[in-house]
Parts: structure tokens; sequence; C-alpha cells
């Protein structure tokens, strides 16, 4: 099997947890003998101070060329005040469009080991494992016309709330086949009792569930979904819905596991092709300082296997690495609590000597 990946390490502690993330890459490909080309290429502020431009036009070339994207971070302080074309951020939605990618899933699961540190009691998050499908490039943010417009003496904001039925019918169809693999349930959320968005939108999820039989269908809207991950979030599979809703709803839940270090993120194409990169962003005040926490960049490595590249064994294996690391009680700084943490490198370490591979032999063996 060949596979090429492009790998953007970006700004901040992006640099630092993709060189972590890296590490797993080659020794799956070691350990299985899969050819993993990879490339290699600069976004976000990393990229506007030698290029001048947020990402430049070869670098998305690259990603549409790539099997799949693995991204670090992007942004910082420094940039806030650039205009909007020049801001870091760019990159990614520049990103997205050249590769497609219309469906960002987030998992979330909590870790045991690390159950006192969500915010949460533990006898409401102890069976929570979850996963966010948002539709990624409809709605809100992209609905004609949008603008600021002057009538008299008053100033008007417009932004338009566009969905098309395919563009629902798509996004359905990626819920309900991650739903297949899981626990058969697909929560859809929309607020359909005053949005026509959310009317086609309920109708559409409708006509796709008749394709999938075998899956529980419920409909919740928003603001009582919102109020659900904080009640009761372990009654959750499959969490289905829009744009803005799954913007806020995928940040609500990230909540959960106490740390947003922990939770990978991955945004893909009709094609399974995939970007891949953590929730957290590129964290300046402890950029080279060696704190930052791995995980959720090796768990987007995870991911990555399991969505883009069809190989669930291995996603389950790093995923168990990583489980085992923290039952053993490794410890970054930002899940250390009061107890002794580690480096950014030796959590990367930890993980590598976990991971078990063909005949049932870890890599220090």
């Amino acid at each position: 099997m060949n596979i090429k990946v492009l790998i953007i390490p970006g700004d901040g502690i992006g640099r630092e947890v993709i060189c972590e993330a890296e590490k797993i890459l080659d020794v799956v490909g070691r350990s299985y003998q899969i050819k993993i080309e990879k490339m290699h290429a600069l976004a976000g502020g990393a990229c506007l101070e030698e290029k001048g431009v947020p990402i430049e036009e070869e670098t998305l070339e690259l990603a549409k060329e790539a099997d799949a994207v693995l991204l670090g971070a992007v942004g910082s302080p420094e940039w806030d005040n650039m205009p909007i074309k020049k801001k870091p951020e760019q990159a990614i939605l520049k990103l997205r469009k050249a590769m497609g990618s219309f469906a960002n899933i987030r998992p979330v699961k909590i870790f045991l080991p690390l159950i006192n540190a969500s915010p949460l009691k533990e006898k409401i998050i102890r069976n929570t494992d979850l996963v966010v499908v948002r539709e990624l490039t409809g709605g809100i943010y992209f609905g004609e016309p949008r603008e600021i417009r002057e009538e008299g003496n008053k100033i008007k904001g417009i932004n338009s709330l566009v969905y098309y039925d395919y563009e629902i019918e798509r996004i359905a169809r990626v819920a309900f086949e991650i739903a297949v693999k899981r626990r058969k349930k697909v929560t859809s959320v929309d607020k359909a009792n005053v949005l026509e968005s959310s009317i086609l939108w309920r109708k559409t999820v409708n006509e796709v569930s008749k394709d999938y039989p075998e899956i529980e269908i419920n409909h919740m809207y928003v603001d009582n979904c919102a109020m659900q991950i904080i009640r009761n979030p372990s009654q959750f599979d499959v969490i289905l819905t829009t744009n803005l809703f799954g913007d806020i709803l995928s940040d609500e839940a990230s909540m959960i596991p106490g740390s947003i270090g922990l939770l990978p993120s991955a945004s893909l194409n009709e094609g399974k092709k995939g970007l891949y990169e953590p929730i957290h962003g590129s964290a300046p005040d402890i950029a080279g300082r060696g704190e930052a926490n791995p995980l959720a960049t090796i768990l987007s490595v995870a991911m990555m296997f399991r969505y883009s590249f069809d190989l669930g064994e291995i996603a389950d294996r790093i995923e168990k690495a990583v489980e085992m690391v923290l039952e053993e009680g490794f410890r970054t700084p930002d899940i250390a609590g009061d107890g002794k943490a580690i480096s950014t490198a030796m959590m990367g370490e930890a993980v590598l000597k976990k991971v078990h591979f063909r005949d049932g032999l870890t890599l220090s063996e």
C-alpha cells in the first residue's frame, strides 16, 4: 500500500506536536509495510513570514495531490491585526476549499484515567463516547447575500442561511456511515420550528435514513441539544448538524474530557481524502517550552488511518496506546493537575513504546 501525506506543522506548538505524530506515521509504515510518502509545506504565520501569504498555491496543489493532510496549528496574536486575507487562519479555509472538505468529524470520548479532569461530574460523563458530524461548506457562513448595508440613517448587517438538498444529503450519509460502525444511532440537530432551511434539513435527513433501516434516527432542536450535552452526554452516539450549530456544539462538547489537548478532528471530502488536525490552537504562550500535549495530534493520525485509508486496526492500536499511556499515569502539564508533568517529547515516546504491531511486539522489543 502506498499513501501520500502532506505534513504542515504551522505555528507555535504545531511544530512540536507534529514532530511526535510523524514518529507514529513512520513506525506504522515500517511495521505494516506501508510506503508512506511524506511531503512538507508551510502554512499560517510561518508562511506569512517567509512567503508573504498564509498559504501558497503550490501547497494547495500538494494538498489536492495527497491522500491526506496532517496539520499542526496556525495563528498567533502577533498577526491579529493583519487584513482578513492575510490572517494565518485563511490557510485552513483555503485548504478546506481546495480539498472540497465538506464533512467535519470530531470524536469526544472520555479516557477513564482522566475522568476527574472534566469540569462535569463523573457520574454524568463516565460513558461519554460521541462523534459530532458537522457540515462544513454551506449554511450561514457561506450563504449569499452577505454584506453590511447602509439604509438611510441605519446600517444593517446581512447573512444568509442557505442549504441545498444535495449538501444535506451528502453530510447525512457521512453521519449514517459512521453510525453503522458504532452504536447505530444518529441524532440530527436543527431548528425546524423556526427555520425553513432546517425544515428542508429534517426532511432530507429522514429521506436518507430510509437507506439505513438499522440506524435509529431522532431529531433534536439545537437549544435542547446544547443542554443535553451537559446534562447527559452519554445518550449521544453520532450528532449530525449544520455548519453554525456544529461549530458551537462541537466546541461545547470538547470541554467534556477536560482538555482540548486530547481531541482530534478530521475534515473529509467525497473521496474520503481528509485534513486532519488537533482542535487546539497554536498556544504561542507555551510554544518552544516542550509542554504541549501531542495526544490530540497523535489521535488525529489514528483518525487518518480509520477514515481516509479504512485501516481501522491501525487506528484502534494507536488509540489503545494512548489509553495505556494515560492509565500508567503519564501526563503533560495541561492534564497533570498537582501531579508530575512530562514533556511533549516524553509523552510522544511513551505512546510509541505502547503501540503494539504485528506478532504482538512492541517497539521496545
